[in-house]
């Protein structure tokens, strides 16, 4: 059988550990409200994914690099004619 002063520290400890479950239940319940406001506020800002900027990006660098393709055909096809007139 516990004493009283083993009792009311018994009973003290067993407030802590409370206070302390219930203090994580807040901080999980504040990180689960933060979440969704922050996924909230970037989906309104029309962001692009990393998957997506990647593609188009790749996109425009196979594009860019067709163009100097086609630039230096352009320019030997004018240095051509310009041999011939």
């Amino acid at each position: 059988m516990t004493t009283g002063a083993n009792r009311i520290l018994d009973d003290f400890a067993k407030l802590m550990t409370d206070a302390a479950g219930a203090a994580q239940g807040v901080r999980k319940e504040a990180e689960t409200v933060f979440r969704a406001q922050a996924e909230r506020f970037f989906n309104g800002m029309d962001l692009v994914k990393r998957e997506e900027f990647e593609a188009v990006r790749e996109m425009a660098i196979k594009a860019r690099d067709e163009n100097d393709a086609l630039l230096k055909r352009i320019e030997a096809l004018e240095a051509r004619l310009a041999k011939g007139a």
